[in-house]
């Protein structure tokens, strides 16, 4: 069978899903506290980026006003990842990305609110329908991994406010410019209120051997290449089938926690039964839209 421009496409978009999903289990591995790792995580990507002559030319490009919303959207990406790992860190990989699952049914709510686009009673009551699946996510959890859902699901809160606001700004200037410039200030905006609050976690914890080649790995191989590919499989493939696949990042890094970390060990049947509820609610979601 001949590999057609869309079969490539879909290859691509494949496999930044399965490249995102290991970012869940690298986060488990690295023994970095979550600020740190973060911290650390994003500087790399920047310092990446820093290296390419096509982001200072968009950084020039850009006026004041943009940048400082850029900065802004940063500040919230950085605390989606804080909270992303930090939730990791307080369950496992599979119960963090179960609750990222939930981001669309919160971007139902907030995007009307911050992209002026019109509500859709449908999707409140595709949040609605998720509800069970949450409950038999917390209830399939040991009773030391409630912290973490909690912090997962205001994870996922954060990602459908930062992804509302990207697709609101990002037209507007180079892609490569705006992840350069919004991972910078995202950093700058967790070392300062890591200064502020210590609890937070001390921002510059310097990593050991091992997890300075897992940072590496999370940031090169499972950030920026990733990104890039996206851009490429995109221009290929419809909104629909981009979704499809992107949807099944949390699929993806559940059962590579199962496979390299055992973590079905600590969840229970109900867990599981959950999840399926979760994502039958998330795959509906684009169905609904194409529909439409």
């Amino acid at each position: 069978m001949p590999l057609t421009p869309a079969r490539k496409a879909q290859l691509q978009i494949h496999a930044c899903v399965l490249l995102w999903g290991f970012t869940a289990i690298l986060g488990k591995l690295i023994s970095l506290p979550a600020m740190a790792l973060v911290v650390w995580r994003m500087l790399i990507v920047v310092a990446a980026l820093a290296l390419v002559p096509r982001v200072w030319r968009g950084l020039k490009a850009l006026p004041w006003r943009q940048i400082g919303i850029y900065a802004v959207i940063g500040a919230v990406v950085g605390l989606h990842w804080l909270t992303f790992y930090a939730s990791i860190k307080l369950a496992n990989a599979s119960v963090a990305v179960t609750c990222i699952a939930l981001a669309p049914v919160f971007l139902a709510i907030v995007e009307p609110w911050l992209t002026h686009k019109r509500f859709e009673l449908r999707e409140l009551l595709l949040g609605i329908a998720v509800v069970p699946g949450v409950a038999l996510v917390v209830g399939g959890v040991a009773p030391s991994m409630r912290l973490g859902i909690a912090v997962g699901a205001l994870s996922a809160l954060l990602v459908a406010i930062f992804g509302a606001l990207n697709k609101r700004f990002i037209e507007r200037a180079d892609p490569l410019t705006v992840t350069a410039l919004e991972l910078g200030a995202g950093a700058l905006f967790l070392i300062a209120i890591a200064l502020v609050f210590p609890a937070l976690g001390e921002p510059f914890t310097l990593p050991s051997v091992q997890d300075a080649w897992l940072l590496l790995i999370l940031s090169l191989a499972c950030t920026l290449l990733p990104f890039a590919l996206s851009l490429v499989a995109l221009r290929q493939l419809s909104a629909y089938s981009a979704q499809l696949a992107i949807n099944l990042e949390p699929v993806y890094a559940i059962l590579l926690a199962i496979a390299f970390l055992g973590e079905q060990r600590e969840l229970q049947p109900m867990f599981y039964l959950g999840v399926a509820i979760v994502l039958a609610a998330v795959f509906v979601h684009p169905w609904l839209h194409r529909k439409q």
